[in-house]
């Protein structure tokens, strides 16, 4: 079973903001199991103690939910930013790698330099930023909570832009997952730029 929730969202920032770090950062990716599209990363800053109703690790909200708080995210976000790693890069450096470049990628892009940042996952990223990796830090973190959704929404939009170009593979419906659907159609069309070739060549 993962980890529950603790009590507060908001608690491993509280323990941050009484060690006097204020510009805290959660980092998140998404995409990582997919069979097409790149692995999205975000960075948030949120105001220290705001608390925003319905942020959630965004494997456990709905899409309508998850483009709801997105707005509301980006709006009381002191700063925030996203990055990708494509599926060719992901092939060259494996996909474990190129989730680590993305998160680092969208820390750097912050306009605010980062006291702290909270990373999702096992590992640290490749930087002198004082950190810690939380696993289940979306279910933990509301920092690395709304880095999840602000990831999420963006790789899910830019994949439904791109079905237009591939109608016939249905990426607007399961995003570059390995759906029924998705392997169906690679059996019959073969792979597209998009596919991540490590990961549909077997």
């Amino acid at each position: 079973m993962g980890e529950k929730r603790r009590q507060s969202p908001l608690q491993l920032e509280h323990d941050l903001y009484r060690r006097g770090f204020l510009q805290i950062v959660g980092v998140d990716e998404v995409g990582r199991g997919c069979l097409a599209g790149p692995v999205f990363a975000a960075a948030v800053i949120l105001p220290p103690g705001l608390l925003i109703p319905g942020v959630d690790d965004s494997k456990k909200l709905t899409p309508r939910t998850r483009e709801g708080l997105f707005p509301k995210i980006t709006a009381v976000a002191l700063d925030w930013t996203v990055a990708s790693v494509g599926p060719e890069e992901i092939d060259e450096i494996n996909i474990h790698n190129a989730s680590l470049k993305a998160m680092l990628s969208a820390v750097l892009s912050l306009k605010r330099q980062p006291d702290f940042l909270l990373v999702d996952g096992r590992f640290p990223l490749g930087t002198s930023i004082p950190q810690k990796a939380v696993v289940h830090g979306d279910s933990l973190s509301q920092s690395v909570a709304a880095a999840s959704i602000l990831a999420k929404v963006l790789r899910d939009r830019w994949m439904v832009s791109v079905h237009r170009e591939y109608p016939e593979f249905g990426f607007d419906c399961h995003k570059g997952y390995g759906t029924k659907r998705h392997f169906e159609a690679i059996r019959r069309f073969g792979t597209t730029p998009l596919h991540r070739r490590s990961f549909t060549s077997s």
